[in-house]
């Protein structure tokens, strides 16, 4: 008789052909929440044709390749010339390319441009997210530039083309540029006012020669790179272009590629400016409040960048669980594994509805929403990018040793995980962001309570946690100390309020019990058994 010694049974069918975007319920209703009726509907044919790309099998097999293959260095040509170059592996380029052609550096100018951008950086992330770096900081220095209209007339258009233009030439010869930035020296981290990079004034024109050494430069192969310099007059916002206008590369001078945990495909460099040309951004001594804009767009994208890989996270636990079987029955039919998929599906759900909720502030651009950005931004930068590496780890473990196993995906947005919490300012630098925020912005605060306040009487766990915000407030004497568990409430009590006022009831009440009430455990998976877990699972299933 013949016998098989290898069948396949009891294993899911790989997570593709899909679409990324329609099959997020949550994700979808934000943006029919917050567009216009007859903006809804092009952007949601335009996301739905970016969630297919991104659940293909070839999509994301670049995203596999760009990750293998990290970028390398390549200081000198094999004449010995200098050429400060990053070779990076196609797939990168076509992901880069893809993200360009899908708007997710062309909000400025179009209607809605936030909350379609902000969906569609969330769907891309899920894809790859080294390549969301350079989209990002490309996306965030437009508001920077218009602080000079002239650089901005010079710049903008590039920025904010769907054009992807690889080349290294001069700004007016390319149909589209990327950006980079650069704060962070090796003596001060994020206290970027101890930069030592210098700033010599060459003309009256704006024009200085830098000097210095920068510890980490974001995605050093973009087109230019806003970069923090003391000028005579105080620290000060540049403009460094990679290649200057007649044509010759500017000095930039790369001297290593960081080996990082997770990121792989993103270059991230030191870089020395040695007599290098730049151009002043806004007035001398105003750097920080020149390229702060910058800073919160930046912030704002990791929050989304961290909603994305919690959504990609949770959409793989389901999908296994769905189709995999253990002691007789499907995994998420089984009780304390539907619970684990339904505490995940929560978190996925809170950060995916505060993040498109920022995003339509940023649409919006009034005196109030601006004003609850100031907080809010700072507050779900916190609280957010921490809670996504728990989510990964545990929707690893779903998988059981499958979710250990690199083919699987999950290591990868395991090591990507920590990122976005460190970048773009830590924990603490947002705590305490927060905290000027309370103590120097009363507008700021005002705005919070009116946003939460929108939904109070609609739950009585979610009304005691605002009353309880309201006590912290009242006594910040050594607030320093505690900031951290503050900001904690200030942003569970928001993604609730955002939860009881737009999500499904199931949804609103097992996130109030667990997260504002106290019926809910340390880890994933102790939410109250009586509450309806299946319809959240259900509702977190990727459809394919």
């Amino acid at each position: 008789m013949a016998r098989t010694t290898h069948t396949v049974t009891n294993q899911p069918p790989p997570l593709t052909g899909y679409d990324v975007y329609t099959a997020d319920r949550v994700l979808t209703e934000a943006v029919e929440r917050h567009l216009d009726p007859d903006l809804s509907e092009e952007a949601g044919d335009e996301l739905a044709a970016l969630g297919r790309a991104a659940g293909s099998a070839q999509v994301q097999e670049w995203g596999a390749q760009a990750n293998e293959n990290p970028p390398q260095l390549r200081t000198h040509d094999r004449h010995g010339h200098r050429i400060d170059e990053v070779d990076f592996h196609p797939a990168w380029h076509r992901l880069l390319g893809k993200g360009v052609a899908a708007g997710l550096t062309a909000a400025w100018n179009r209607p809605g441009g936030h909350v379609r951008r902000a969906a569609a950086f969330l769907v891309w992330t899920q894809v790859e997210a080294g390549n969301c770096c350079p989209l990002s900081m490309t996306h965030a220095a437009v508001p920077a530039l218009r602080s000079d209209s002239e650089l901005a007339a010079e710049w903008e258009p590039r920025l904010t083309s769907m054009v992807y233009d690889r080349e290294l030439r001069p700004a007016r010869l390319k149909a589209g540029a990327l950006f980079g930035m650069g704060m962070t020296e090796k003596q001060g981290g994020s206290d970027v006012r101890t930069n030592a990079t210098t700033a010599r004034p060459l003309a009256e024109d704006g024009t200085y020669e830098l000097t210095g050494h920068k510890w980490f430069c974001s995605a050093p192969m973009s087109d230019g790179f806003l970069v923090l310099a003391r000028a005579p007059g105080g620290l000060t916002c540049f403009l460094v272009p990679r290649v200057l206008a007649d044509g010759t590369r500017n000095v930039f001078l790369l001297q290593r590629l960081k080996d990082k945990l997770g990121n792989r495909s993103n270059a991230s460099g030191e870089v020395e400016f040695d007599g290098t040309w730049a151009r002043r951004v806004g007035e001398e001594g105003h750097g920080v409040r020149t390229i702060i804009d910058m800073v919160t767009a930046t912030r704002l994208d990791c929050v989304l960048g961290s909603a994305g890989l919690m959504r990609q996270a949770v959409a793989q636990a389901v999908h296994h669980c769905t189709h995999r079987e253990a002691f007789g029955a499907k995994l998420v039919d089984q009780p304390l594994m539907r619970n684990v998929l339904a505490d995940l599906a929560l978190e996925s759900e809170a950060a995916t509805t505060l993040a498109l909720r920022l995003a339509a502030a940023y649409d919006d651009g009034g005196e109030q929403e601006r004003a609850l950005l100031r907080i809010a931004v700072p507050t779900a930068k916190y609280w957010v990018t921490k809670r996504c590496t728990p989510v990964a780890v545990e929707a690893a473990e779903c998988l059981g040793g499958n979710g250990y196993v690199e083919e699987s995906g999950l290591p990868r947005l395991v090591r990507e995980s920590p990122l976005n919490s460190v970048w773009e300012g830590a924990g603490n630098v947002q705590a305490l962001d927060v905290l000027r925020a309370l103590q120097r912005e009363p507008a700021a605060l005002d705005a919070y309570l009116q946003e939460v306040g929108r939904a109070r009487g609609a739950d009585h766990r979610l009304d005691a946690a605002i009353k309880g915000v309201l006590t912290e407030l009242a006594d910040l004497e050594g607030v320093e100390g505690r900031a951290r568990r503050l900001v904690e409430r200030l942003a569970l009590v928001l993604q609730g309020s955002l939860l009881v006022r737009f999500a499904p009831s199931e949804v609103a009440d097992a996130f109030c019990a667990s997260r504002l009430g106290s019926d809910g455990g340390a880890t994933f998976g102790t939410l109250p058994s009586t509450l309806d877990l299946a319809s959240v699972v259900e509702r977190a299933r990727p459809l394919s």
